[in-house]
Parts: structure tokens; sequence; C-alpha cells
């Protein structure tokens, strides 16, 4: 059995040469910006584009319609909460001066009383 040869200079030009041509020839092989299938590849990717464009447009157009429902919701709610304060408010004011009635009934009443005597 013959022992591993070392590759030469030339040897190693040749390859190195070689495999720029197999890159020139790939490159080459390539299909060119007029050809059908490229043409066919470019409109499918553009129609994955506008389509994918549309469906962003839609999802920030439902994001900003929940996010308006959500402002709505808590104007709502917080309108509910201020009616409720005012007619707690209300009721309280309503009650003290009920209760300064009352009082104000047994201070006279007292009163009568006492210049009755």
């Amino acid at each position: 059995m013959s022992g591993f040869k070392e590759p030469g200079f030339t040897d190693r030009q040749k390859a190195a040469l070689q495999a720029k041509r197999h890159l020139l020839d790939k490159f080459r092989a390539q299909p060119g910006p007029d050809d059908p299938e490229v043409l066919k590849r470019r409109t499918e990717r553009e129609a994955i584009a506008t389509r994918r464009e549309a469906a962003r447009q839609a999802r920030e157009a439902e994001l900003a319609d929940q996010k308006r429902r959500e402002e709505e919701a808590a104007a709502a709610e917080a309108a509910r909460i201020a009616r409720e304060k005012e007619e707690e408010d209300a009721r309280l004011a309503a009650l003290e001066n009920e209760q300064k009635a009352k009082r104000d009934a047994r201070y006279a009443a007292r009163k009568a009383r006492g210049k009755r005597k």
C-alpha cells in the first residue's frame, strides 16, 4: 500500500482554479431576472407580502377598535362611580338635614316645655 502523497503547489493551484470555475458555472446556471420561473416566484412573494400587510392592518384596526371600546367602558365606569358618589352625597345630605330637623324639633319642644312652667 502506498503512503500519503502531499499535494504540491501546482495541485493546490489547480484545485483552487477548478473550485472557482465550479462556482462561476453554478452562478451562470442560475436563471436571470426575466426568467418566467423567477417572475412567478416574485409575484408569489409580492402576493404574500400584500396579504401580510392587509392582515397587519386588520390587526391594527382591531386593536384600535378594542382600545376604543375599553376606553368607552372605562369612561362609562367612571361616570357610574361619579353618579353613585353624587347619589351617596345627596343621600347623606338629606339624612343630615333630617337629623338636624329632628334635633331642632326636640330642642323647640324642650324650650316650649320650659316656658309653660
